[in-house]
């Protein structure tokens, strides 16, 4: 008995789930975020949230085509953050602020301790980067690792490579 295997078939990703890694600074997250749209990423995709600085407002509003808002969030402090992680985050109840990274992480598939590594480097300067999973998660994922994005993970992923 022979198996036999459709590759075409193999990707299967939830739309509302995340692909997410933190760079070490605005500098590098611009290197992956340019190498990510380069990658055929759209911009709708991307969310960009960092420790509240001239550099990543700037990056926030490049990436994502327009001024990104600042939160003070839970053990972070002032953040601005901007995309469709954001709106995932904050979640109906708009807790997002009071319940912080860590927390709310749960909501987009990561599970409590990779919350609390996103928190505790976007609260060290790093700049979190997510894009909205698509067939191609894995495609983002490998360019993350590839430009220096740390703790990179697709959040509860089914899908196969």
């Amino acid at each position: 008995m022979s198996t036999v295997i459709n590759y075409t078939t193999m990707v299967d990703v939830d739309a509302g789930l995340f692909t997410v890694g933190v760079f070490q600074n605005a500098e590098w997250a611009a290197k992956g975020i340019r190498a990510l749209r380069e990658s055929g990423l759209v911009p709708e995709m991307f969310s960009v949230m960092a420790k509240q600085d001239p550099k990543v407002a700037t990056l926030v509003e490049q990436t994502c085509g327009a001024a990104g808002e600042t939160i003070d969030v839970a053990v972070v402090g002032p953040i601005v953050a901007r995309g469709p992680l954001l709106a995932a985050l904050q979640g109906e109840s708009r807790d997002f602020a009071r319940l912080g990274i860590a927390a709310t992480m749960r909501r987009v598939g990561f599970q409590p301790h990779d919350g609390r590594i996103y928190e505790t480097l976007v609260g060290r300067g790093g700049v979190l980067v997510a894009i909205r999973s698509d067939p191609r998660a894995a495609d983002a994922l490998a360019v993350m690792l590839s430009y220096g994005g740390g703790n990179a993970a697709i959040g509860a992923w089914s899908g196969r490579v």
